[in-house]
């Protein structure tokens, strides 16, 4: 696999995929964590005076056709304040070749906005390839994706490399996985175990214990109990009883409920078997936050994917809050990961306080799964076809 930090790119048009998938109301950016993660390549590139073009996907377009609301805008204005002693432009119709010049950024649209993009189209991914000397991947949020402008492109590319961004998270997560500090805990929150069975079904081999929470430890609490109208999936209560067999996963012995899903909703603490029909779990209850505490405070490796309750509603935050701050206290080598753990993390301002913070939802569970990504294994393939 070529390394970014290899390659002479003086004067070079250099095409980075990166994962700026962020959220975005009224053009207004929520998080820029991982834009802020995308920064370090983009300035190394610029420093090195490419010729600088980013790309990345943002969201999920219906139909494969401009939409205002999910367009990469916001984001080009952003690297533009950012990035002040450089010129950056932004470019909507880019596929039949664009201009730049050496030390300049050109931000390229959303290319979910592209026909072919979803389905690996090589007609598309040509396209992508035409734009650029060399191809940087380093969208590990998306390096779990068979798509254009992640896989396809390299196909076509005269030399397509591994940026240091994709490269710091396959050291990170292997790091946590292959040879960790003991004891290991995970934490898996989220609402589907559906999205997170294998996982679940990996991790039960390699971490001391596991922690579930969300429509997840629903899914477990439901094996011998009625959990109202609770967020699960019946039909993986089987597979979930199955796992519990290996002794190591945690369920919660009691949570915190309500009679209906919203921000105003009174919370109650109830014993696991005692939740009546009109209610539903939407957070661990004390005693569980007390005996996850002692076994985060003994872990010497933490890996946590998701928050365990509805964190969005203040009095259903207990859980997550309380986790995350314990994580952040450890000494234990500490890797976060997913979506909704970056909002968590922000939310209670302990980005610096956890080890390695990974810009992967999906990536980051299909690793920890497989110990590889399409992407990457493609990299492996790739060979250079020309001298550097």
């Amino acid at each position: 696999m070529i390394h970014f930090s290899q390659l002479n790119i003086f004067n070079k048009r250099v095409l980075i995929r990166l994962d700026l998938n962020v959220p975005i109301k009224n053009n207004i950016i929520q998080s820029h964590a991982r834009i802020l993660a995308a920064l370090p390549t983009i300035k190394i590139a610029l420093k090195k005076n490419a010729k600088v073009i980013i790309m990345s996907h943002l969201g999920r377009p219906k139909i494969e056709q401009f939409n205002p609301e999910l367009s990469l805008f916001p984001i080009y204005q952003f690297l533009k304040k950012i990035l002040k002693n450089n010129t950056v432009y932004f470019c909507k119709d880019y596929l039949n070749g664009v201009h730049i010049n050496n030390g300049e950024l050109l931000v390229l649209e959303n290319v979910r906005f592209n026909i072919g993009e979803k389905e690996n189209k090589s007609t598309l991914a040509k396209k992508y390839a035409n734009l650029c000397d060399i191809f940087v991947m380093d969208a590990f949020g998306a390096a779990h994706r068979i798509e254009a402008s992640t896989y396809g492109v390299m196909e076509f590319s005269p030399i397509s490399c591994a940026g240091p961004l994709l490269i710091s998270e396959i050291k990170a997560i292997t790091q946590a996985l292959k040879n960790p500090n003991r004891p290991m805990v995970a934490v898996i929150g989220g609402a589907k175990i559906s999205t997170k069975f294998n996982i679940l079904n990996s991790l039960v081999n390699i971490a001391d214990k596991i922690i579930v929470g969300g429509g997840i430890a629903n899914t477990f609490i439901a094996i011998n109990n009625n959990i109202g109208k609770s967020l699960h999936e019946p039909k993986f209560i089987q597979q979930a009883k199955i796992l519990t067999k290996k002794n190591n996963i945690l369920i919660p012995v009691d949570s915190r409920v309500g009679t209906y899903f919203d921000n105003n909703t009174p919370a109650k603490i109830k014993k696991i078997n005692e939740i009546n029909n009109d209610e539903e779990i939407m957070d661990f209850g004390d005693q569980t936050i007390k005996n996850m505490v002692l076994i985060l405070n003994s872990a010497k490796t933490i890996l946590w994917n998701g928050p365990v309750g509805v964190f969005e509603f203040q009095n259903f935050r207990e859980g997550t809050k309380i986790l995350a701050k314990t994580i952040a206290k450890s000494n234990a080598f500490s890797i976060a990961g997913g979506g909704d753990t970056l909002a968590v993390i922000e939310m209670f301002s302990i980005k610096h306080k956890i080890s390695y913070i990974s810009t992967g939802g999906g990536a980051f569970l299909q690793f920890i799964e497989k110990n590889t990504l399409p992407t990457i294994e493609m990299l492996k393939k790739i060979t250079m076809h020309k001298n550097i």
